[in-house]
């Protein structure tokens, strides 16, 4: 197995090493990092956009409080389910971790199937501010009116950098680059070269858990009738008596029980339909996690014993320069 490490800058032994283990949901990422802890003194930051939202223990399968004092985990359990929480959010909490667990001489694990997330804290955000709603109404509605082929041709003069980048049909991207142009007076291909990322001060060893298909799609359906026997309906129906956010909607588990609640289907079928969306979901995970060339990817076998794998890892940690 090679050896990877990620890093904007030229490696360098004095560097900080962090451990990022990545994959679907379901495929044991969780257990693998705490099998590593007994070889390596380490703290954990969950990279799970819905693990952070307060009352969601069930439905994000989190581990228990007392597991969770044991293993200390940072970024869990942190917001109510009132307020959005996004990829800005993460990377400023998920840093200011970073530093608290280097402060104590320990190795930062962080552990989760958030891409988005993970990339951004990795090779950093684009934090411009450069939003203008009623500007991109208007981009939209000259796109509309003339073509998206047309705001194409007047950011290939604007940023001749970010069109070669952006198919010439993706309206969504072409907008938002003239928008940032618009409102910063810089193009959106220079900000983002201005990108500050954990992968700038440390070595960053990024794996990834992979499964053959049927054993984790048969691992995700034994967590859901976990989950619906340990209490997921009730802890649902508290969730959607509250005003939740917008992000803190979409948690897998929340429209399928509410379609069950206002008595759309039986609660047979709203287990059926997380499944089938938990599977969706864990399929879109591998195939972001596929694009990068910088992932470690380890094969895990059906019924393997994850410290095989923290094993595996902790070898490559240790072998790195």
């Amino acid at each position: 197995m090679k050896k990877t490490v990620i890093s904007q800058k030229s490696s360098h032994k004095n560097k900080k090493k962090l451990i990022f283990i990545v994959g679907p949901t379901g495929v044991g990422k969780t257990q693998a990092g705490l099998s590593l802890s007994a070889l390596l003194p380490c703290e954990f930051i969950s990279a799970d956009s819905m693990q952070v939202y307060q009352g969601m223990d069930i439905i994000t399968d989190k581990l228990s409080p007392d597991l969770r004092k044991k293993y200390p985990h940072h970024l869990v359990d942190i917001i109510p389910v009132t307020e959005d929480h996004n990829v800005a959010d993460f990377v400023r909490s998920a840093k200011a971790a970073v530093e608290k667990i280097i402060k104590k001489k320990k190795t930062p694990v962080i552990i989760g199937g958030t891409g988005l997330y993970i990339n951004s804290l990795i090779h950093g955000i684009f934090e411009a501010d450069s939003k203008d709603p009623e500007l991109r109404l208007r981009l939209e509605a000259q796109a509309q009116a003339d073509g998206t082929a047309a705001l194409y041709e007047r950011l290939k003069v604007c940023d001749p950098d970010a069109a070669e980048k952006i198919n010439a049909s993706d309206k969504r991207r072409i907008v938002r680059a003239l928008e940032v142009y618009e409102t910063t007076n810089r193009p959106i291909s220079a900000l983002q070269r201005e990108r500050h990322g954990l992968a700038d001060e440390y070595d960053i060893l990024l794996f990834g858990l992979r499964r053959e298909r049927s054993d984790l799609y048969r691992r995700i359906e034994q967590r859901v009738d976990f989950m619906a026997n340990a209490g997921l309906l009730d802890e649902a129906r508290l969730l959607l008596g509250k005003k939740l956010s917008r992000t803190a909607y979409m948690c897998i588990g929340i429209r399928e029980i509410e379609g069950f609640l206002k008595g759309e289907y039986d609660l047979n079928e709203a287990l059926r339909l997380i499944k089938i969306n938990s599977r969706h979901f864990a399929k879109r995970q591998m195939t972001w996690f596929n694009k990068s060339k910088d992932i470690e990817w380890i094969d895990v076998s059906p019924d393997e014993d994850m410290s095989l794998t923290a094993k595996k890892i902790f070898n490559i940690f240790n072998g790195a320069k």
